[in-house]
């Protein structure tokens, strides 16, 4: 990892902490999860400061920032913008991963005049029920059968907000491989903290107001694209496709050979996207 600067940034409930690295235009990364530990976009931001200026934080839940709720939506987005406002941004891009693509999305219907452009890796969509049943279909179908039933067990107590640190662990490291296009060939999980309180709280408010939300997608006119993994858990079919057919203006990336985490098994592929995105965005710019 390129060298980072640390910053920290007041909001409701306490702090958030996070990192600056790179040169160029300004690009936020969100993590996903709900809930995760946003050190595993590492490699992502090593890939993105390749020509922009990348920022990533810890969104709440987790150390460096607040352990504090409220855990939802609203508050997740308002927490983008006290970000962008902490680091003196007044338009950037946006960059997600997972949760934190559609999140990136979500911000660019609720506050459009302060995005450049917004990128969505692997994420669930805005149309219908964004490919979740789907995903978690496929996700199951992966783990090996044995070890099926443990991962039922651990999910009602996640579920149920009953998990200890140990079980959250435990049920991470059954299904990580099951996001990679190879499970056999999956990398070791990396060391994460998790937050079940924000997860649950987050994943709660998902299907909520989808419709409205994908209006104001369109409406605001933020240009946007998707990079998805073709051999991803997640349908891209559902999640990706169907949320980029909402504007004429958005793009659809597909890494045939890439799961879930994309720059892991599709180097470069985020990069170029972003480069497009940004390439898009100024030539519709109103500056």
């Amino acid at each position: 990892m390129t060298e980072r600067d640390v910053f920290s940034v007041e909001v409701p409930g306490g702090s958030l902490g996070g990192w600056v690295t790179g040169s160029g235009p300004p690009a936020l990364l969100l993590h996903g999860g709900p809930g995760l530990d946003f050190s595993y976009v590492d490699d992502l931001a090593a890939e993105l400061a390749d020509g922009f200026r990348v920022a990533s934080f810890q969104q709440r839940g987790l150390e460096p920032s607040t352990e504090e709720g409220p855990f939802s939506i609203e508050q997740a987005i308002a927490d983008v913008v006290s970000v962008l406002d902490g680091l003196g941004w007044e338009r950037a891009l946006v960059v997600g991963h997972s949760w934190g693509g559609q999140l990136a999305l979500r911000v660019a219907a609720a506050h459009p005049h302060r995005l450049v452009g917004a990128l969505a890796v692997d994420p669930i969509g805005l149309v219908g029920d964004g490919g979740v049943a789907a995903f978690e279909a496929e996700l199951v179908a992966r783990v090996p059968r044995a070890a099926r039933e443990r991962a039922d067990e651990l999910d009602e107590h996640l579920l149920a907000g009953e998990g200890t640190p140990e079980e959250i662990a435990e049920s991470l490291g059954i299904v990580w491989p099951a996001y990679f296009a190879d499970p056999q060939t999956a990398p070791a999980m990396p060391a994460m903290d998790f937050s079940l309180a924000a997860y649950s709280g987050i994943v709660a408010d998902m299907p909520v107001e989808v419709e409205r939300v994908a209006g104001q997608l369109v409406a605001g006119g933020v240009p946007y694209g998707i990079v998805a993994g073709g051999a991803s858990p997640i349908p891209w079919g559902q999640a990706a496709a169907l949320t980029v057919e909402l504007s004429p203006s958005a793009f659809l990336d597909v890494v045939p050979s890439a799961g879930h985490f994309v720059w892991f098994e599709g180097p470069g592929r985020v990069l170029a996207a972003l480069k497009r995105l940004a390439g898009e965005a100024a030539s519709v710019s109103p500056d």
